[in-house]
């Protein structure tokens, strides 16, 4: 047998040694929870991602703020007052993505304009701008900003029209 018969079997080992590093770094469950929010299947996210029952020992401390990051969008779909402890959290746990912080960010604007507190919706929404430095959520912060310039109009009109 030549030197080149062994190839496929070294490739082989070269991927599946990968898949192991890869699922030591990065927990299966939530990359799997992350490719159903991506198909907006929340159903099916929030069930992969419940399967990790104790994050702080299931996971690596790095990846504790991206899990509750990821509770906080599955629950904002379902009762989005709710989320807000789980941005919070996720964000006094710290991620190392700056356009997951400003998501996170701008996750708590929208909360805080629901709960008519402007002040807090303009801090967040200056604070996401900041973080999403690849300008990669620059529409919805610009709907959001339009939301709360109505939100304005709606405060200076009164509720009764006039």
């Amino acid at each position: 047998m030549s030197v080149f018969g062994l190839w496929g079997w070294g490739i082989l080992v070269f991927f599946i040694g990968a898949l192991i590093l890869l699922s030591y770094f990065f927990n299966e469950n939530m990359i799997i929870a992350q490719y159903y929010l991506r198909k907006e299947n929340s159903a099916e996210a929030e069930k992969w991602l419940l399967k990790v029952t104790d994050y702080e020992k299931q996971l690596n401390k790095n990846q504790h703020g991206y899990y509750n990051l990821l509770l906080g969008l599955i629950e904002s779909r379902n009762a989005p007052m709710k989320s807000e402890k789980y941005f919070k959290k996720a964000l006094s746990l710290g991620m190392k993505m700056s356009h997951n912080v400003a998501l996170a960010k701008l996750s708590l604007a929208g909360i805080a304009m629901a709960k008519r507190n402007k002040r807090e919706a303009q801090m967040y929404l200056q604070e996401a701008q900041k973080e999403d430095k690849n300008k990669l959520l620059d529409e919805q912060i610009k709907m959001m900003k339009s939301q709360m310039a109505q939100m304005d109009k709606q405060v200076q009109r009164g509720y009764r029209g006039y």
